[in-house]
């Protein structure tokens, strides 16, 4: 068995609080220090030792870091742990900025260092039920992926707009369910909270594979929905992330009779199943596959490459609802 990893969380916020309770439960890994020069809001500390810098919490000793820290200073605690020889999931975005980002994934592969980033919707179970159907060939050829993601403002959300906030989370998802990357965005924003960031996006893209995407992301209504809606040749798969559920909607093969409703040659209604199928934690999923990465197995991680290729895609997206253009990506 692999020796027991020493870990700490950098950042002790929403977020943060949700990776202390997992770190603590997990096994393999035993969590050692907390670090947050704001304290401990959510009280999750407990009896570990609660200090206010990165250098403090090195000296711990420890193996393994997650940094939920505001997305600002990903790339400076980022690369002092670098520095110190410490692997590292860094909650997502990678960074604020795609240069940001680059200097990361440089400095841990120059390290040698596992380096990964908390994009968690690649953990949620629907999400991973549907990519392997995809796979298995059960919807055919794919043509389109659309995701909306809309609810009230966050408040703890004070330096980055929506598009950096939320809108990785559906790059990062549609080109990981797809398997395919993006090749050109076109998105237009709106502020509208009388924010510095913009608080919605709409945008459409194209990935390598030729699947087209449509992404609807606010922080400007009432209601949550986290919706992703992959559809094929042989019908959709409806991934309602919040709840976990994966639904199939088949395309009909009983011959329509009725002569106003025929005369369109398209798909028809067919079957609807939900599937059945075990749901975990996305972020205890997400943080065994950060440690078997560290023990030796990276297969499971969201690697930092691909957390710089997100970020690149919703500058591109931001670039795009700047001057109305459409923008490819190499």
């Amino acid at each position: 068995m692999p020796a027991t990893l020493r870990g700490a969380v950098v950042g002790l916020g929403m977020m943060g609080r949700h990776h202390v309770r997992v770190m603590r439960e997990m096994d393999g890994v035993d969590l050692v220090a907390v670090a947050d020069p704001g304290g401990d809001p959510h009280a999750v500390a407990g009896g570990l030792p609660l200090v206010s810098s990165v250098a403090e919490v090195v000296a711990h000793g420890i193996d393994v870091a997650v940094v939920a820290a505001p997305t600002g200073l990903h790339e400076e605690i980022a690369l002092e742990l670098a520095d110190a020889g410490v692997h590292v999931m860094i909650e997502k975005p990678l960074a604020s900025t795609a240069e940001a980002a680059r200097s990361i994934v440089e400095a841990f592969e120059a390290k040698g260092l596992v380096g990964c980033v908390g994009h968690i919707e690649r953990f949620n179970p629907a999400l991973q039920e549907a990519r392997a159907r995809i796979e298995a060939g059960e919807l055919g050829e794919v043509y389109q992926i659309v995701t909306r993601r809309q609810g009230p403002f966050p408040a703890r959300i004070a330096d980055v707009g929506v598009v950096k906030d939320l809108a990785t989370h559906d790059i990062d998802l549609t080109a990981w369910v797809a398997q395919s990357p993006f090749t050109s965005v076109g998105a237009r924003i709106t502020h509208r909270s009388g924010r510095e960031h913009e608080d919605l996006v709409a945008a459409v893209g194209s990935l390598a594979n030729g699947v087209v995407t449509s992404h609807l992301v606010n922080w400007l209504s009432p209601f949550k929905e986290r919706m992703t809606v992959v559809t094929g040749e042989r019908g959709s798969f409806v991934a309602d992330t919040l709840n976990a559920d994966l639904t199939f909607y088949a395309n009909g093969t009983v011959p329509t009779e009725w002569a106003s409703v025929s005369s369109f040659r398209g798909v028809s209604e067919g079957d609807v199943i939900r599937f059945a199928f075990a749901k975990r934690e996305p972020l205890r999923v997400e943080h065994e596959a950060f440690r078997d990465a560290v023990n030796g197995d990276p297969s499971g991680i969201v690697t930092m490459a691909d957390g710089l290729r997100t970020v690149e895609v919703a500058e591109a997206m931001l670039a795009s609802a700047r001057d109305g253009s459409v923008v490819q990506l190499a």
